[in-house]
């Protein structure tokens, strides 16, 4: 039995990691039966979730549990597409991954009214002095990671930039399809969807998220992946760019 560790609904999304969601998602795609279990950072092996263990196998790293899932079960997420497609899956997914990922987290922890109401309150259950200990070092280690990566480096409204300029480019891409790659979802589909959703919750109020919703094709996109994999989870967009 393949066990996935990841976190929990939060934040208006089924599961509050983009990298879980994907895994999971894929792993719904396969039909590979699995179970869910909760973990924290700390006690993964790579010190990021998702994770899963295989009949004890501990795998890390979302691309690096596809690649094993993959290679064991002998699937193909991106079965149907050429060379070419594939190449272009691939980088579209670093794109999601390496970018817009970072930006959209960055609107999760750096903008102070999310921060406060999102993942500040993971620590509410401890005592406040070592809830609010907790808070400033999450805060600084996730504000030491996007200027790792470079997000961090620019003024807000640059970033929002960037972000919008990768929104614009999957909306490109996607056009009038029902999936990025192919007329059934593929591999990518997993991160595009996830990141997506985790932008435009309604839960997050960010520069980012009003110029997404101003994209109908990827509103409605996410809607339709969301009824698909989590058909329990309540999710509504505005009528007016959903339809």
């Amino acid at each position: 039995m393949i066990i996935l560790y990841g976190s929990k609904p939060s934040f208006g999304l089924p599961e509050t990691s983009p990298y879980v969601t994907k895994t999971e998602v894929q792993l719904l795609m396969a039909g590979l039966p699995y179970e869910k279990r909760a973990a924290i950072p700390p006690d993964a092996p790579k010190g990021q979730i998702p994770f899963i263990d295989d009949d004890g196998t501990v795998v890390a790293d979302s691309t690096f549990i596809r690649e094993w899932l993959e290679t064991k079960y002998g699937i193909d997420l991106d079965e149907g597409l050429n060379v070419a497609e594939r190449a272009q899956a691939w980088v579209i997914e670093r794109m999601i991954e390496n970018q817009l990922g970072w930006v959209s987290a960055w609107g999760r922890f750096m903008i102070p009214e999310n921060f406060e109401k999102g993942p500040a309150r993971w620590f509410d259950f401890l005592p406040d002095d070592e809830a609010a200990a907790r808070r400033e070092q999450m805060h600084a280690v996730t504000a030491a990671n996007l200027r790792a990566v470079g997000i961090g480096r620019h003024a807000p409204n640059e970033i929002t930039w960037l972000g919008a300029r990768s929104i614009a480019a999957l909306s490109t891409l996607l056009g009038g399809k029902r999936h990025l790659m192919a007329d059934h979802p593929t591999g990518v589909d997993a991160i595009a969807f996830a990141v997506l959703a985790g932008i435009l919750t309604p839960f997050f109020d960010t520069p980012l998220r009003d110029l997404t919703l101003g994209y109908p094709n990827l509103v409605a996109y996410v809607s339709r992946m969301m009824a698909r994999y989590y058909p329990q989870h309540p999710w509504e967009m505005p009528l007016s760019v959903a339809a």
